[in-house]
């Protein structure tokens, strides 16, 4: 691989490592993902220890944890009896599966336990504050559930990413 590309994977790589913690996802998880997103041709978990200097144990949990998201798929290659790896190559397909995924891991949890809390400051009548702050916040939430919702249920979204076009 040319000097210049294999920099480029590598920054691209380290890059979205870094911002998979603000995405509620370890580094690691995330500089595997962009690893798989990048390579040509699936890979083994041998491959991904050495890449990215792992563990063996490392690379097995984040796999799985990846495949459990949805964005990676253990793939089949003739001839070798190894489990091999590749990712979503649709980056929609990949957005809408992990909107799904955000959504029942992080809305949803956190849309219950504000209901809860609403629920119980409305016995107490002199919590007017608080119930107008948590209530606006959490329509504010339903909103962003229902719109995660509805781009949770796309497999590939055609419409969304016109949408988004508009908006630039």
């Amino acid at each position: 691989m040319p000097e210049n590309l294999e920099g480029a994977k590598n920054r691209f790589i380290h890059s979205w490592g870094e911002m998979g913690p603000q995405w509620g996802i370890n580094r690691t998880m995330a500089q595997l993902h962009a690893l798989l997103m990048v390579s040509e041709k699936p890979l083994s978990t041998d491959d991904v220890m050495e890449d990215l200097g792992i563990s063996r144990g490392n690379a097995n949990m984040n796999l799985r944890s990846l495949v459990d998201w949805g964005v990676v798929r253990r793939a089949f290659v003739k001839g070798d009896r190894k489990e091999y790896f590749q990712s979503e190559k649709d980056v929609w397909n990949m957005f809408c599966r992990i909107a799904r995924e955000r959504k029942k891991r992080e809305i949803e949890p956190v849309l219950e336990t504000m209901q809860e809390c609403l629920a119980l400051a409305e016995r107490d009548k002199a919590s007017t504050h608080f119930r107008e702050r948590v209530g606006e916040l959490l329509d504010l939430v339903k909103t962003l559930d229902y719109v995660l919702g509805k781009i949770a249920q796309q497999e590939k979204n055609a419409v969304l990413p016109r949408i988004l076009k508009l908006l630039t």
